[in-house]
């Protein structure tokens, strides 16, 4: 059974979360988009973002990398997708899952939603474990792997996974677009009600459970993660200033053992455990952190 844990109330309003409200508001400028019920289409939608958010959003001004990764492996025989996997790992090398942590709207929403009052819940450590796998799963089947064969076979690619499962697709671009067109409405299917069942349940277990769909099921987290072991920017933990409190892994959004791996693929840097430590012991920085986490002389 999954554990309960009491509710902590947030302590105000941020920096970091003045910088994800500036991201997403940033990735999601054209308002007029809004209003209309229509799709940005200017020169900036040739360009992609570094976090998922949807193409079809009214509001987007550039692409989804996610969504270019599955048009650019399977729509175009023989070309490999330079841009948008130079792009990523650019910026998963500088970077790493801080992109996670302080410029993806979808995991702001997850953050928000977090707040609200009520038990708090961490899977079993076992299920757990296992379960943060699946978005790896996601990332070599749905986005890379099912896309290349139908590529294949038709030359023309198809977007598992922003068909089948993005909730921020769902949220971004598929909600605002039917609300504002009566058409789309009538035309909506199985497909988008399934999209919505999916999204309703990862904003419900949000509520109760820390950023559940970055932790098991986002595909460029899963990319992101695997270079944290050596992005520029990086966190440490300094050993010998330790005290063993585990104050900074019970407030750890993706339940990272902070005192065992700090530099591990689940963490998105988002910097509490360093707020929570009680005497300093962990630091952050591009370039600034020793390996034992001590600010250098």
């Amino acid at each position: 059974m999954p554990r309960v844990h009491r509710h902590r109330v947030g302590q105000g309003f941020s920096p970091r979360r003045a910088v994800q409200l500036a991201a997403a508001a940033l990735s999601n400028g054209y308002l007029a988009g809004f209003a209309k019920g229509s799709i940005y289409t200017g020169g900036t939608k040739a360009v992609c973002v570094p976090v998922l958010n949807c193409y079809s959003c009214p509001g987007a001004l550039g692409a989804c990398p996610i969504g270019s990764l599955q048009t650019a492996v399977g729509g175009v025989r023989g070309h490999f997708p330079f841009y948008v996997l130079g792009l990523l790992m650019l910026f998963g090398v500088v970077l790493g899952r801080v992109v996670c942590g302080f410029l993806c709207p979808f995991g702001l929403v997850q953050d928000l939603l977090h707040k609200i009052p009520s038990p708090k819940l961490r899977l079993p450590e076992k299920l757990h474990r296992s379960a943060r796998y699946l978005k790896y799963l996601v990332l070599v089947v749905l986005v890379v792997g099912l896309p290349i064969l139908t590529g294949a076979e038709t030359g023309a690619s198809v977007p598992y996974f922003c068909k089948y499962l993005c909730p921020a697709g769902t949220l971004g671009g598929g909600i605002p677009l039917l609300a504002g067109d009566p058409i789309l409405r009538g035309l909506a299917g199985v497909l988008f009600h399934w999209k919505l069942f999916v999204l309703v349940i990862i904003l419900l277990a949000s509520v109760f459970l820390s950023r559940p769909f970055c932790r098991y099921l986002c595909p460029l987290g899963a990319f992101y993660g695997l270079f944290n072991r050596f992005s520029f920017y990086r966190m440490s933990l300094d050993r010998s200033r330790c005290v063993g409190c585990g104050k900074c892994e019970a407030v750890c959004p993706m339940a990272v053992e902070v005192t065992k791996d700090i530099d591990s693929p689940e963490c998105i840097r988002c910097g509490e455990c360093r707020r929570s430590c009680p005497t300093g012991a962990i630091s952050a920085g591009f370039g600034s952190c020793r390996a034992d986490g001590k600010q250098p002389d």
